[in-house]
């Protein structure tokens, strides 16, 4: 019971890592016997819908029960001073997570990276003609930016020679969540521009409002794009009647086929040689009432996710 309650933990913190952090909807649930982990009792998991509306695998969770031990006669002591063998788990995640990003949130301008895990939070581009008007500015924005860093949020200044435009289209490819744009007209005016990289929203704001505006928009746009990446999959989550339409929508839609199984390889294998589909997990609020296989007709026995997958 501890393996299998460790297993589930570790889901849960995997599931809250992509969703909490990588703004990235996954389901959770089991994978079946074919797609398991070899030698594992269970193999649970979390999955993601990309971008291009193929499904990754970015996370497994796996309970070994006794059978690594069996195999390494790998022991512990009991109370009673008896030799038992261990129940074992195994767990990991890895650097697909950084595609799953890329994959799940990237537009046509580059990376959009959401707020919690991005390097710079906030990137400042101040526009200035010479010395005397970078002088201005970088003195107009020190109390901004020091508002913004004892609050924690993370900045990069941008004071290189290169024209605004280069630096906006650069710092857009790089996914940073926020742009702060000051230019000799804003210090002038005692205002500030703040640019969105997840809408390209531009809001002109007071300078002394920029403190205060900050964190609550970098919370808006984790939001955003966690309901936006929410949304993609459910509009490419699937239902069908029949294995005729199964095979269509795997072909010509992509996503997720939500539908039955009657729980056998022979039908497992024999949809995946002719569509190039897999089961990518048995979700844990599988509902089977009613439910037939999408592939046999028989009864189903359990209610899957299917998608051409990496």
């Amino acid at each position: 019971q501890e393996a299998l309650d460790e297993t589930l933990l570790i889901l849960g913190l995997y599931q809250k890592l992509a969703e909490e952090y990588l703004a990235m909807p996954v389901h959770t649930g089991l994978k079946s016997e074919s797609e398991k982990f070899a030698g594992a009792e269970a193999t649970y998991c979390i999955e993601a819908l990309m971008g291009d509306k193929r499904a990754l695998q970015a996370g497994t969770s796996h309970n070994l029960g006794q059978n690594f031990a069996k195999a390494f006669d790998v022991t512990f002591q009991t109370k009673d001073n008896k030799e038992e063998l261990v129940y074992a788990t195994s767990w990991g995640i890895s650097t697909r997570l950084v595609g799953a990003v890329i994959m799940t949130h990237g537009d046509d301008k580059g990376l959009r990276l959401p707020p919690k895990i991005a390097p710079f939070q906030v990137v400042v581009v101040p526009i200035f003609r010479d010395e005397e008007s970078m002088v201005a500015v970088k003195n107009y924005l020190s109390p901004i930016l020091s508002t913004l860093k004892d609050g924690g949020i993370r900045v990069h200044e941008d004071w290189r020679k290169e024209s605004p435009g280069f630096k906006f289209n650069e710092w857009e490819m790089k996914g940073v969540p926020l742009r702060l744009e000051v230019g000799p007209k804003d210090v002038e005016n005692g205002k500030a521009v703040l640019v969105r990289r997840d809408s390209g929203e531009k809001l002109f704001v007071q300078k002394d409002e920029v403190g205060e505006i900050v964190p609550t928009l970098l919370e808006d746009i984790q939001k955003t794009l966690f309901n936006e990446a929410k949304d993609f999959r459910e509009k490419n989550t699937h239902r069908v009647s029949s294995y005729d339409d199964f095979k269509d929508t795997i072909a010509n839609k992509g996503g997720f086929v939500r539908c039955g199984w009657d729980g056998t390889r022979e039908s497992e294998r024999a949809i995946k040689e002719e569509t190039k589909a897999t089961i990518r997990v048995i979700p844990l609020d599988e509902n089977t009432a009613d439910l037939k296989c999408i592939y046999s007709g028989k009864p189903a026995r359990h209610e899957v996710l299917f998608a051409k997958a990496y």
